[in-house]
């Protein structure tokens, strides 16, 4: 059996350690003892993008990702976003972006330096106010990658994104038609309800995380603010 190596280590504010490791030629990010993503399973996330930017018919969308994470949802968007577009990505620890350009810079390639792409190092959720606050413009969609779901919660204050108060922050951050997307390992019909009482129009899909059928379920609910 191939043995982990440790590469690294980060702090997330508030919340627990994140260790960067590698598994032969797999990478892995771990949460405490907890895989949290790794290049193994990462269809889901690139689903998360994929799925929401085909439900998007504007010509020069704006997005909000939150998380970099290993940069999966980001490159999908990217690799299917039209060239006006603009893509946000919201990311509260520094050392992510050093992995990115250091040990994982092969996945990363050249997605850090794309024009139509900026990683704010911010929590995901003052960029949401700042678009209620209509400081920055509203966004066409919002896509959340910052815990393991609703009841997963990675690092202390996201508790709010989920709540009653949070799907309202984020259905009025979106312009009219705009999509809210938010990812989950697991499935959680509170939730549903709760993004259905703020009035959106919501599909909850179950996606692989791996390709070919493979891999745990997860969970992804893709909620459209009406025009």
């Amino acid at each position: 059996m191939l043995p982990r190596e440790t590469i690294a280590t980060a702090q997330i504010p508030r919340g627990d350690t994140l260790t960067l490791v590698s598994h032969g030629r797999d990478f892995i990010i771990m949460l405490g003892r907890d895989e949290l993503m790794g290049t193994r399973m990462q269809f889901s996330e690139e689903q998360l993008a994929q799925l929401t930017l085909e439900q998007i018919d504007r010509p020069n969308p704006r997005i909000l990702i939150g998380g970099y994470g290993m940069g999966f949802t980001f490159r999908a968007a990217l690799a299917d976003a039209p060239a006006g577009a603009q893509i946000v990505v919201a990311e509260v620890v520094p050392e992510i972006l050093d992995w990115a350009r250091g040990p994982l810079a092969h996945l990363t390639g050249d997605c850090l330096d794309d024009p139509r792409g900026e990683v704010i190092l911010a929590d995901v959720a003052a960029l949401i106010d700042d678009a209620v606050d209509e400081t920055t413009p509203r966004y066409d969609a919002i896509l959340l990658d910052v815990d393991n779901g609703p009841d997963g919660i990675v690092r202390d204050g996201n508790e709010r994104l989920y709540t009653r108060t949070g799907i309202a922050r984020m259905r009025d951050a979106l312009n009219p038609g705009g999509v809210l997307a938010i990812w989950s390992a697991a499935p959680d019909h509170k939730f549903t309800g709760r993004l259905k009482d703020a009035g959106f129009s919501v599909e909850v899909r179950t996606v692989r995380a791996r390709p070919n059928n493979k891999g745990p379920h997860h969970t992804i609910w893709f909620a459209t603010r009406p025009r």
